[in-house]
Formats: C-alpha cells, sequence, structure tokens
C-alpha cells in the first residue's frame, strides 16, 4: 500500500473519529463531565490532525476563481467549520472545571452550546457536500444534507436540554458537600435566605432528581441545591437560615410546566404569597435564588420588596443553569433600592455541590 493511499485512510479515520466525538459530545449527560472535557481535547487533537492531512486543500479553499457554484458553498461552510471549530477550543476551556479551570475567557455555557451546535450542523453540511457532489442524484442528496443540518441543529438546541433536565440525577453525601472549615463572621451573623423548588412545588410521589440549579438527591433523599448553599454557610459561620415559601399555590412537579409557569408569573409582575420573613434584625442578608427566566423568581421579588432591608448588606448568589446574573441584579437593586447590593458569585449548577470551598473562601474576603 503506497504512502498516498495509507494517509487518504487515515484521514477517513480521523473523520469518523471526530464525527462519533461530537455525537457523543452532545450525549453528554450519560458519560459525565470529566469523560466529556477529556473526549473534547480528543476532539481537537483529531481536528488538528484532519488540518494537517488537508493542509494542500484547505490552502486552496480561498481561491474561489473559476470554481463552480457547488465548490465554493463547500469551501465557504469549510471555512466557516474551521473558524467556529477554533472559537470553541477557548468556549470549551472556558467552561471546563476539570481540566482547565484556570482558563475563564468565554466561559457562557450556552454560547459553548451554540458553538458546538454549530459545529455538529456545519461538519454534517460538510460531508454532505462531499457525497453530494459525488452523488447522481443531486436532489436527494440535498435533501438527506437538509435534513441532517435540521437534526444537528434540533439535537444541539432541543434534544441535550431535555436529556439534561430529564435523564441527569445528581447524587451526593451531604456531611461531605456541607462540612468544612470555619470562618469567624466580625460582627452580628447574618440572615442566609433562599428559594428553591423544595417546599414551593407540589411534586409527584415518583419525582427524580434532575439537574438544573433546582434539585438534587443528598444521601438518597430529595433537596433543593440552594438550600444546599444555605446549609454550607451556615455550617461556616453559624448564621440563621430561612427559606422563601409560597403560602398560596405551589409550583407544579413537572419543570416545563414550572417555567411555563414561571414565565407568566414574569410577564404579569405577579408577586406571590409567601410566610412573612423578619430581616430587621441583621445588618447583612445573603440571598440565594436561581435564575428564572434570566431573573429572579417572583417568589424572591415578593420577599425583596415586602422585607426593610433598607441600609442593609445584601449579598447575592445567584445559581443558573447557563451564566452570570441574567438581569437579576439590576432588578434586585430596584426591588431593594435602599440596600447595598453586592454581587457574590453566579454558580453553575453542576457545581453546586463541591461550592463549599469557594463560600468559605468569600466569607473569608467579606470578613476583612
Amino acid at each position: 500500500m503506497d504512502k498516498k493511499k495509507i494517509g487518504k485512510n487515515i484521514g477517513k479515520a480521523v473523520d469518523i473519529l471526530m464525527y462519533v466525538i461530537l455525537f457523543v459530545q452532545m450525549i453528554y449527560v450519560f458519560t459525565g463531565n470529566v469523560v466529556h472535557e477529556v473526549l473534547g481535547v480528543g476532539f481537537f487533537v483529531c481536528l488538528v490532525a484532519h488540518l494537517v492531512i488537508k493542509r494542500k486543500y484547505l490552502l486552496g479553499l480561498w481561491r474561489f476563481r473559476n470554481k463552480s457554484a457547488v465548490r465554493k458553498t463547500a469551501d465557504i461552510a469549510t471555512i466557516l467549520l474551521t473558524i467556529v471549530s477554533a472559537v470553541m477550543i477557548f468556549s470549551s476551556m472556558g467552561v471546563s472545571r476539570t481540566l482547565f479551570p484556570w482558563f475563564r475567557l468565554m466561559g457562557y455555557t450556552d454560547l459553548h452550546v451554540y458553538l458546538a451546535t454549530a459545529v455538529l450542523a456545519l461538519a454534517v453540511f460538510h460531508g454532505g457536500m462531499k457525497g453530494y457532489m459525488m452523488a447522481k442524484k443531486k436532489k436527494r442528496a440535498a435533501v438527506f444534507i437538509a435534513l441532517g443540518c435540521i437534526a444537528s441543529v434540533a439535537v444541539g438546541l432541543a434534544l441535550v436540554p431535555y436529556l439534561n433536565r430529564h435523564f441527569k440525577i445528581v447524587s451526593i453525601s451531604r456531611s461531605e458537600a456541607v462540612n468544612g472549615e470555619k470562618v469567624e463572621w466580625k460582627g452580628s451573623k447574618p440572615l442566609v435566605v433562599y428559594f428553591t423548588r423544595m417546599g414551593n412545588t407540589d411534586f409527584e410521589d415518583n419525582v427524580d432528581a434532575v439537574s438544573g440549579a433546582s434539585l438534587l438527591l443528598a444521601d438518597g433523599e430529595l433537596t433543593g441545591s440552594n438550600k444546599l448553599l444555605a446549609d454550607m454557610i451556615e455550617n461556616t459561620i453559624g448564621c440563621d437560615v430561612n427559606a422563601i415559601t409560597l403560602t398560596g399555590e405551589k409550583y407544579p412537579s413537572s419543570y416545563g410546566d414550572t417555567v411555563s409557569v414561571a414565565g407568566r408569573e414574569l410577564r404579569q409582575k405577579a408577586r406571590p404569597a409567601i410566610e412573612p420573613i423578619d430581616a430587621s434584625g441583621y445588618d447583612t442578608v445573603i440571598l440565594i435564588y436561581p435564575l428564572w427566566w434570566g431573573t429572579v423568581p417572583m417568589p424572591v421579588a415578593t420577599f425583596l420588596e415586602s422585607s426593610d432591608l433598607g441600609g442593609k448588606e445584601l449579598y447575592l448568589i445567584a445559581t443558573q443553569g447557563s451564566s452570570g446574573y441574567g438581569s437579576s441584579v439590576d432588578d434586585i437593586e430596584n426591588m431593594a433600592k435602599e440596600a447595598n447590593v453586592h454581587k457574590v458569585m453566579s454558580i453553575y449548577c453542576d457545581d453546586i455541590p463541591n461550592s463549599r470551598g469557594a463560600i468559605a473562601e468569600w466569607l473569608k474576603e467579606a470578613n476583612k
């Protein structure tokens, strides 16, 4: 077998491996974060190998003169695929929590999902165009390419979030997650106020813990992620803790239905009734809340507007399944105009069980 044929076979093997890795990466809910990150490195190693093998072809991509419309389209897709893949390298490192925790450029989960979806769709189009140029029945080939691209987008933007919500079970040891280093709080102890779906949802008996900034299994018992964070702070400084609890109709068991109800409440600027929380005896309030529709849940808005927080230090811990604080900080500043609002941290849902150390470090800084 000559070198040219060997190189061609190696190129095919690398291409197939990249497609397989892309598919497996899309179902990371079943592989876990460590495998996901390792496979991500493997994908980019394969990508570099692919670029080296195809270097002569790549050098000719920019020469559009005398090329057919089909060839130009294929070349433009290849250029876009290369650029988006290169950008996704930084995005992958930015959202990494195991291999590259020190890298925080482009650390937005939503952006990473969009880039991964774009890479998958462009890769399908790129491979499909090769088949199109060799196909005898061009219309059929074009239909398959279109369907493949549509399916790729659907996988990235619909199937992956669905799998992540309904098939990912987070199970931890409560004592290992909560217990740790103690920190002496200077002055009067703060009040920790948190909101979570537990206690505010009529769950069905057979409900499972799912990912997101809402539920997990602690020692086999369903618990709220934000309650876990509140327990961490209580364990660290020995403060008082209060949950924001609805007194009226609770949220539905289904996550999707809760999303719909929360969206309706936000549009209507609803203020659901909650059990009163007396924050008058505290100088500092630490508020832990999930991002719902990019801001605070409306029961949290009820707490903020019904409590006298004037002159108090209000520290914010947001939990989310995407990134950042959304519009919640600005919204909270408008709802608690007299409070001194401070951003503490925005915690990605998967990181909640391992946040004890970060919380202890923040509490140390707050006490300097």
